[in-house]
């Protein structure tokens, strides 16, 4: 692809770098913001930066947040003995957007991935058991992608988990084998989690 402007081609580069965007998106993109009014790109630039900056992540759950306790853990209204596991934010969201679970989150920060360099040691896991020590938790959702790597990870947190007085269960195959729990339709996330199962039945199935 031929540019001419550097100025331009730089911008394509750097916008080609975000996941899923090819040379030819990232070049229609920045094209786009050319055609814009300045305080438009202004505007993108500073939500960006004061994200990058600013953001926090909850100390509970490490979910994205404006302040150090995330609005779902601060809700006095949640059932903070029932918590989710789960890889990100997008499957907080997906899964709040079914307002079928009143319980709370712990967001891992991916999954066990020895193909990608990703082990144990680089996910909020540790935190996670500590929580259960507390004794509060009475209830663990194993909220993974039904894939090869988040069956790895649910089971390596099983085994850590062993002798601590917790119910461990897994969403309901209601989300086809592979799938990620953003992409699934809000009905069948929700059935899914209504209709969990014992974590051990869930190995059994596989």
């Amino acid at each position: 692809m031929e540019f001419s402007s550097k100025l331009l081609e730089n911008a394509v580069y750097e916008m080609s770098q975000l996941p899923g965007i090819g040379k030819r998106t990232a070049l229609r993109l920045v094209l786009h913001l050319l055609k814009q009014p300045e305080e438009r790109t202004e505007h993108l630039t500073h939500a960006l930066s004061k994200l990058k900056n600013e953001v926090n992540f909850c100390k509970s759950c490490h979910n994205i947040s404006d302040t150090e306790i995330c609005e779902i853990c601060a809700n006095p209204k949640r059932d903070e003995s029932l918590v989710c596991v789960v890889e990100d934010i997008r499957d907080v969201m997906a899964i709040e957007n079914t307002s079928q679970y009143n319980g709370l989150y712990h967001v891992l920060g991916g999954k066990i991935s020895p193909m990608e360099g990703v082990g144990p040691q680089d996910l909020n896991i540790v935190s996670l058991v500590n929580k259960v020590k507390e004794g509060k938790v009475k209830e663990l959702i194993f909220a993974l992608s039904s894939t090869m790597e988040g069956d790895t990870t649910n089971f390596y947190i099983y085994r850590q988990l062993e002798g601590l007085e917790v119910t461990t269960s897994a969403i309901a195959r209601g989300i086809s084998v592979g799938d990620e729990l953003e992409y699934a339709d809000e009905v069948t996330l929700g059935r899914s989690i209504l209709n969990r199962v014992p974590f051990e039945n869930s190995m059994k199935a596989n």
